[in-house]
C-alpha cells in the first residue's frame, strides 16, 4: 500500500496539495486547515469563526480517514494577530470543545505576518495516528 489522499467526500478538489495523507502505519498527516468551506468559501471573517471552521475541516478529514479526535497527536496553528488570539482565549477554548471536545493534543502556535489566502485569519494543520 502506498500512502493514501484523503479528502471529504463533496469537498472542492484541492489544487496542487493534498488536506490528508495516511500512510500504511496509519499516521495523518493534515495539511493546513483555513476557516473556509468544503466549497472553498469563506462563511466567516471573524477569528473565532474561522478557527471553528478550520477545526471543523480537520475533523472531516480525519473521519475521511476512518479516524476520530480522539486520534489527534499534534496541531500547529498560524495567527495573523496575537492580540486577538490572546483577547479571545476564553471564546477559542469554548469553540474548541465544540468540534474536538476535551482532547488536548500536543499544540504549537506561529505567529505569523500573512496567509496564502487574503481572507484567512488562521490555518491549523495536524498530524494523527489513526488505527492503533
Amino acid at each position: 500500500m502506498t500512502h493514501q489522499v484523503i479528502s471529504p467526500e463533496g469537498w472542492a478538489p484541492a489544487k496542487g496539495y493534498a488536506n490528508g495523507i495516511l500512510t500504511k502505519d496509519g499516521t495523518l498527516y493534515v495539511g493546513g486547515q483555513i476557516g473556509w468551506t468544503a466549497e472553498q468559501v469563506f462563511e466567516s471573517h471573524d477569528f473565532i469563526g474561522q478557527m471553528e471552521q478550520a477545526l471543523r475541516n480537520i475533523l472531516a478529514i480525519l473521519e475521511a480517514a476512518g479516524g476520530t479526535a480522539d486520534d489527534l497527536t499534534r496541531l500547529t496553528w498560524y495567527v495573523t494577530d496575537k492580540q486577538e488570539y490572546l483577547a479571545r482565549q476564553r471564546e477559542v477554548g469554548q469553540a474548541y470543545r465544540r468540534v474536538l471536545g476535551r482532547h488536548f493534543p500536543a499544540m504549537t502556535m506561529v505567529v505569523v505576518s500573512a496567509l496564502v489566502e487574503d481572507e484567512a485569519l488562521v490555518e491549523i494543520e495536524a498530524t494523527a495516528v489513526i488505527g492503533r
